[in-house]
């Protein structure tokens, strides 16, 4: 079972996912590029990549690791979902749902805190959303909930990663306040009040989290610290971009497009980048983080080719919406291919001084054994 015990096995599926996410994505904006992944695209990101990522943490804190197979089975519905074979693409993401609410309520009865509690139900929105999906055979139809997902998680992790900052009881109630409105958000209805609560809440906690969250202090140090912490900012600023485009474009041509592209890649990718180095290493098992000054370079160019796509699309520019979109996509490849270079280089590096270092000591103890031999 060591195989098993091992996430790295499932870093195809995560891969397949996302490479089916963006093929779609290419294509639903016009590309000829690729000719696959258009029909599901927000089931392989959401499911077969984002929800894959996802279980894998949260199954690698288990004691058994046999709680990988609920990562396993997200990842593994992208390949049915390619295959047309969509009802049991639909059924292994509702079975993969079921397992990380399960993971979620036993590490809630182990460890009863805010953030776990919200990851908790993060999965529960999950599977709600997967359900929706397949009950109304409209991927739309889960969109909203996802949205939740993702949220009520990525917020859940900023605070268990802050945990120790000296934040007060009360100001964590106004997050939840507004976090509860966004689950009224989801109840109402989508094209009646819904929308107002779910603007509202992503606006509110953006500008919670931009003022109590610890990127604020990590963005003033140097290196790894200061990408984290850039990172973390511009991705609360995209959930800003989120809540104003829900309250203020819903008449828009493109509302839906904008709508989802700022959050799933405005914050959700922002989120990725910037956790990137302090998770990858846990959850793939490597002690290399990904993390050197190139990074920026890949970062950047996703960052302006999303704000150029999400600005031509409001202006209803298609082709440059397009031409943005293709760019975007392939920076989201460069930078996961980079920060793969990363760590091969630094593993290699790594072996390197320890073979020379290696050397050295055999040098001298032959060193001391000559002089030992001279002496007697």
């Amino acid at each position: 079972m060591k195989s098993l015990a091992d996430p790295a096995f499932l870093l195809p599926l995560v891969l397949l996912g996302l490479l089916s996410g963006i093929s779609g994505g290419f294509i639903r904006v016009g590309s000829t590029l690729t000719d696959f992944g258009a029909a599901a695209h927000g089931l392989y990101m959401v499911g077969g990549f984002l929800g894959t990522l996802i279980s894998i943490e949260r199954a690698m804190v288990m004691k058994q690791k046999a709680w990988l197979l609920v990562p396993f089975t997200s990842g593994i519905s992208t390949l049915f979902f390619l295959l047309d074979l969509t009802e049991i693409g639909y059924g292994l993401l509702l079975l993969a749902s079921s397992g990380l609410v399960i993971i979620m309520h036993l590490q809630s009865l182990k460890h009863p805190k805010i953030h776990t509690f919200l990851l908790y139900g993060g999965a529960v929105l999950w599977f709600l959303g997967n359900f929706m999906a397949y009950e109304q055979g409209l991927i739309a139809a889960g969109a909203t909930w996802w949205i939740g997902f993702l949220l009520f998680t990525i917020v859940g992790e900023r605070l268990e990663l802050s945990e120790f900052l000296p934040v007060k009881n009360s100001i964590k109630n106004l997050l939840l306040a507004f976090l509860a409105m966004f689950l009224l958000g989801l109840i109402f209805p989508f094209h009646g009040s819904g929308p107002y609560f779910m603007g509202s809440s992503a606006l509110l906690i953006a500008g919670w989290l931009l003022c109590y969250d610890m990127a604020k202090l990590s963005v003033k140090k140097e290196n790894q610290f200061k990408y984290i912490g850039l990172g973390l900012l511009v991705g609360y600023v995209w959930l800003l971009i989120f809540g104003l485009t829900i309250l203020l474009l819903s008449s828009h041509p493109l509302y839906y497009d904008l709508l989802l592209h700022s959050f799933f890649l405005g914050f959700v990718f922002s989120m990725i980048w910037a956790h990137a180095p302090i998770i990858f290493p846990l959850i793939f098992g490597f002690k290399e983080s990904p993390f050197h000054s190139i990074l920026w370079i890949p970062w950047a160019i996703f960052q302006v080719s999303l704000i150029g796509r999400f600005l031509s699309s409001w202006m209803f520019r298609i082709d440059e919406r397009r031409g943005f979109a293709v760019v975007n996509g392939f920076s989201i490849l460069v930078i996961f291919m980079t920060m793969a270079a990363i760590v091969l280089w630094k593993k290699r590096f790594d072996k390197k001084t320890k073979t020379s270092q290696s050397d050295i000591a055999h040098n001298r103890q032959k060193k001391v054994g000559l002089n030992f031999e001279i002496n007697a």
